[in-house]
């Protein structure tokens, strides 16, 4: 436990100073084959030397789960920023489920719930490669971080949401597993017993959400105790069971919020990570923000994205 302890310590402290830039270098690699589909993954990271094994974030792009790309341009700022700061960041591909259908709702959700389980799936078989080939790649497997966007943040919500609940899709990892922290960019849980509970802790989790998303609901969308669980109503179970995380709420902004703050709050997100998952600080921290200067995008809604 003390050596734990010990190699926690220094590896926070590695990872919250500005390390030397080194060379950026990325490598791609085929993780599975599902269904005809060739699934890659990116890894980024710098040629600097390090002592120990590095953190690692991997992130699920958004797109609807109908399209989308693991590489896009709007992603990189991320990427190199935390790759320069001595984590190993991984970017993934996942089956996208809703490529040409219609526009989910409420009474034609099965496509969408199905999409999300099967991105899900392939998140934890892409953790699952990456648990296996932790020595070669140099990365700590007590810190995989989950991040995503939009159709990502969904993805990474669900895995944690359905690893800490027992779900028979999360019995392909190890049982001692769990995820270091979540990072979540406009994202919600799917949840057929209403707002959702947790059999055992979440993991630490960064919500980012624009109050007038209607894409990825702020609130919620729900029929009874079927429904799509924003950000609002997740930190409300948060808070009630007295779970870490910090809700940064983006007054009267829609689904833009899924991007600009993996180019605005790099910071923020860093400091969220040394002090909820290096330092494991037990905080539940709510920041409204209302910026003055941004005009917000109209929000796009299930109907006019999908159809």
């Amino acid at each position: 436990m003390l050596h734990k302890a010990v190699i926690l310590f220094f590896t926070a402290l590695l990872s919250s100073v500005t390390l030397p830039a080194g060379t950026l270098l990325k490598e791609t690699r085929v993780f599975a084959e599902m269904e005809g589909t060739t699934l890659k993954l990116d890894i980024y990271k710098t040629d600097s030397a390090t002592i120990l094994p590095q953190p690692c974030l991997v992130f699920v792009f958004g797109g609807g789960f109908k399209e989308g790309t693991r590489d896009a341009r709007h992603y990189q700022p991320y990427f190199h920023y935390f790759a320069t700061k001595g984590y190993t960041v991984v970017s993934i591909d996942y089956r996208l489920g809703m490529k040409g259908k219609e526009a989910p709702g409420i009474l034609n959700h099965k496509p969408l719930q199905q999409a999300i389980e099967m991105a899900v799936a392939d998140l934890y078989i892409a953790t699952n490669y990456l648990l296996e080939h932790a020595d070669d790649l140099n990365i700590d497997p007590s810190l995989i971080i989950l991040s995503g966007s939009s159709a990502g943040a969904i993805t990474v919500l669900q895995a944690d949401y359905m690893e800490r609940d027992n779900h028979p899709a999360a019995s392909v990892l190890p049982d001692d597993f769990r995820y270091a922290g979540v990072i979540s960019f406009a994202g919600g849980i799917f949840s057929e017993e209403g707002l959702p509970s947790y059999t055992q802790r979440p993991a630490p989790t960064l919500f980012f959400h624009g109050s007038a998303d209607k894409l990825v609901p702020y609130n919620n969308t729900r029929l009874f105790k079927l429904g799509m669980f924003g950000s609002k109503s997740l930190t409300k179970r948060f808070r009630n069971e007295r779970y870490p995380y910090i809700f940064y709420i983006m007054e009267d902004i829609g689904h833009e919020v899924s991007e600009y703050p993996m180019r605005e709050f790099l910071p923020e997100i860093e400091q969220f990570i040394t002090d909820f998952v290096f330092y494991r600080k037990q905080w539940m921290q709510e920041i409204r923000i209302k910026d003055m200067l941004r005009s917000s995008e109209p929000s796009n809604t299930p109907a006019n994205y999908y159809n």
